[in-house]
């Protein structure tokens, strides 16, 4: 269902292939010939007037990697479009969403081949938006984005050529994050299960409580810190990069080395697995089996507890995880764009909108095969997502993840592998004791800046 990270240094390498063969929008509703990216479009398509013409003509609809699990749901939606507008076909082609995905997409845009309404990533839309060949929906729909979170919506813009920020995508589908932990082991260390902490410090610090209390017998949570680099900084509204995204800036923030140090004391202490620290940072087994008081923050977990360890999950309640300085959370959406090469752009605007409406994203989240959640208003109020009864924490969990969104951004740190990598190895070597977490954070950030030159 989603496509895999791009590398920081592919993306610039991208960004500038895409640049160099076109020179992004331009032209106007005023021209005889008019260019999206180097290929010939519809003056309509570009410029600063409303999309304009009859909502006619075939298009074709790319997903990632959905057709297998939700070709009857989806098929739906396209029968249904075609039944309000009559004149219309609608062609449904599923990408694998593997580690091609964005080459395949930008040598399909080079070649003026893009499909009409393409499902992206982050990564994708950012180089596609930057050479001008994504339809710019804010100004060609001026009301398209209504039906969406404010935050979220407003949050969901790429930058063009000249640096200015384009809707050029609508927010689709997204995960969340919560709290998952067992009760019982939680009271054993004195912590109040109805009371989650608010800053992550604050959970440090439960887990510290853990530690002391269960003395090796089960841990608190997982030591690999490759999921919290850059989650946890984002929600401290620690600074990882600087605003251009040419170099890292972590260091700056002392939070960022207390932060370090916080995470090599739980591992001396042993609030996590000594053996974990490199290895998967995934404790779904471990927390199935009753040997670490937090389970995923992925809520789609809570069902999986459910479904397969039934006396763990009488014993698991969900939490919020911490909003700490930012004071809401942020999502990392899958997107719906149109293609500024489209030949039957108006079909494709229409398609974009009805497919990401409230009624047909809230159909979708309902889907029992699928834990997402909706970037509409409309769906989240839903009662699907604000009705919980009896012990039901997976309810629970998506009445949490449900109010988080209604205040989200779309803001999120993104590394790329390397430099993920890179300041993760120099927080494991503060974890084991071979530096200081002063020393880890300076070097972590020497190595990343390094890889941030490299990428250009």
């Amino acid at each position: 269902m989603r496509t895999g990270r791009l590398t920081g240094s592919m993306v610039g390498i991208i960004v500038l292939t895409l640049t160099a063969a076109g020179c992004g929008l331009s032209g106007s509703s005023g021209d005889s010939d008019s260019t999206a990216g180097g290929c010939k479009v519809d003056k309509g398509n570009v410029g600063s007037g409303k999309l304009t013409g009859e909502v006619k003509g075939n298009i074709t609809f790319q997903t990632t990697n959905l057709k297998k699990d939700f070709g009857s749901f989806f098929n739906g939606v396209i029968k249904s479009f075609e039944k309000a507008h009559p004149g219309t076909s609608v062609k449904w082609i599923d990408d694998p969403g593997d580690s091609t995905f964005t080459q395949r997409t930008v040598a399909d845009a080079q070649a003026c081949t893009l499909p009409d309404v393409l499902n992206l990533n982050a990564e994708t839309a950012t180089a596609l938006t930057k050479a001008g060949y994504l339809l710019n929906l804010g100004v060609k729909d001026s009301s398209v984005g209504k039906p969406f979170v404010p935050a979220f919506w407003k949050s969901s813009t790429f930058k063009d050529a000249s640096g200015s920020a384009l809707h050029t995508v609508l927010p689709w589908y997204t995960g969340g994050i919560v709290l998952t932990y067992n009760t019982d082991l939680l009271e054993k260390a004195g912590i109040d299960p109805a009371k989650p902490p608010t800053t992550i410090f604050g959970l440090f610090a439960d887990y510290e409580k853990i530690a002391k209390s269960a003395k090796g017998k089960y841990y608190a949570t997982m030591a690999n810190p490759i999921w919290r680099i850059p989650a946890d900084f984002d929600q401290m509204n620690i600074k990882t990069l600087s605003s251009d995204g040419k170099s890292a800036v972590f260091a700056d923030d002392p939070r960022t080395t207390q932060w370090v140090a916080w995470m090599a004391k739980l591992y001396k202490e042993g609030a996590m697995p000594k053996d974990s620290l490199s290895s998967s940072n995934d404790p779904s087994t471990p927390y199935t089996q009753g040997k670490v008081a937090y389970g995923s923050t992925n809520p789609s977990y809570v069902r999986f507890v459910k479904q397969n360890s039934p006396s763990i999950y009488a014993k698991t309640a969900v939490g919020q995880q911490p909003f700490d300085a930012l004071g809401h959370t942020t999502g990392a959406p899958q997107y719906i764009s149109v293609a500024a090469t489209s030949k039957h752009a108006p079909v494709a605007l229409a398609f974009a909108e009805y497919l990401t409406n409230a009624e047909n994203q809230t159909a979708w989240a309902k889907d029992p095969d699928v834990v997402i959640f909706p970037t509409t208003t409309t769906s989240l109020n839903d009662p699907f997502f604000q009705k919980v009864g009896g012990n039901d924490q997976f309810a629970q969990a998506r009445k949490l993840v449900a109010d988080q969104l209604k205040t989200t951004t779309a803001y999120q740190t993104n590394l790329s592998p390397a430099v993920q990598n890179a300041i993760v190895s120099q927080v494991q070597l503060a974890m084991q004791g071979k530096k200081s977490a002063a020393q880890a954070v300076q070097d972590a950030q020497a190595k990343a800046n390094e890889l941030l030159k490299q990428a250009g």
